[in-house]
């Protein structure tokens, strides 16, 4: 039996709602193939600051395949898009809140002096502890998983209880760093306790993580860093050449002592190169040097000849039948 006009009409318009639906479909398969292909953090360590415009991880979130990574001839370190940093070196830090798992207010004091220290000895900055009721330029604490503003936030995370995220931090001149008071923190390598059947946290590297992300630094893409977006994984604890260069980009390059002058012109550069690398890159000129090896030279091919040429330079050409390499065993 036939179809009249209408019928017709309602027939087309079926099938182009069927075949739009199609299509749709096999564009988000896509999309959902293509981001499956990359790696993104579990849990996000760092909070865009509540008067910046940042709501999304950002693009160093993502892990590069371990082949390019390696060639990267670009800087690794990353900053925030804003450029967000301080404008004083002498900063201040108040502990409002202390963990209630494990460790103890004494060894809590000492593991968050020690993550500073760390970062005072590679930089011109200089961090003071005083008393909860001070103002100070950074706010530690330990929380639950519903803190401060969380869930009305959109660039605040709440916590997820034990493992999982374990802390996260604003960048300047916001200044707070959370610490998840669901994690069993302690001084020492992070572990897994059978007795406890819970994972005890380094208390130092995870700190000393968050406070570069107050001093500015966004996660690194080198996989050595202690900014790198997995370095509580790695087990990656001291600052690198790469965490270093951070901040030398964003604060400049800066002598850690006013005598680091004198000390240059008696050629303490060279005879105590290692001390003042540290602590007087720029009286050196240490500040800026290329942080990656050049790349290896291709070696020549098999069934090559060389002939030097009247400019003194080597040229190729290759003889004989091209050679199939054997493919490798999965």
């Amino acid at each position: 039996m036939g179809l009249n006009r209408g019928e017709e009409n309602t027939k087309i318009k079926y099938t182009w709602v069927l075949l739009s639906l199609l299509v749709g479909t096999v564009l988000l398969l896509g999309l959902l193939t293509a981001f499956n292909s990359l790696s993104w953090e579990t849990q996000v360590d760092f909070v865009a600051s509540p008067n910046s415009a940042l709501y999304l991880p950002p693009t160093s979130a993502l892990h590069l395949p371990l082949q390019l990574s390696r060639h990267l001839r670009t800087k690794r370190y990353t900053l925030t898009p804003g450029l967000q940093k301080w404008d004083h070196n002498n900063l201040t830090y108040r502990i409002v809140s202390f963990p209630r798992n494990l460790i103890n207010e004494s060894d809590t004091r000492k593991g968050i002096a020690e993550a500073f220290r760390m970062w005072s000895e590679v930089t011109a900055f200089h961090f003071k502890e005083v008393a909860a009721d001070q103002k100070s330029d950074l706010k530690i604490g330990w929380y639950g998983i519903n803190h401060t503003d969380c869930l009305e936030s959109y660039i605040h995370y709440c916590f997820d209880g034990t493992t999982g995220e374990l802390a996260h931090a604003y960048f300047p001149k916001t200044g707070e760093i959370h610490f998840d008071d669901s994690e069993y923190w302690i001084l020492g390598n992070t572990r897994f306790s059978w007795k406890k059947g819970v994972w005890l946290t380094d208390l130092v590297h995870v700190a000393a993580h968050e406070i570069g992300h107050s001093l500015g630094l966004m996660h690194s893409l080198n996989s050595g860093a202690l900014m790198h977006i997995n370095a509580t994984l790695t087990g990656k604890k001291l600052i690198t050449q790469d965490d270093i260069w951070g901040i030398y980009s964003l604060y400049g390059c800066k002598d850690k002592y006013l005598v680091c002058a004198s000390w240059a012109q008696k050629g303490y550069c060279e005879s105590r190169r290692m001390p003042m690398k540290k602590y007087c890159p720029y009286s050196c000129d240490f500040c800026y040097e290329f942080p990656f090896p050049t790349k290896v030279p291709t070696p020549i091919p098999p069934r090559t000849k060389v002939r030097l040429v009247p400019e003194g330079r080597n040229v190729t050409f290759t003889c004989g039948k091209k050679i199939m390499h054997k493919k490798g065993k999965v």
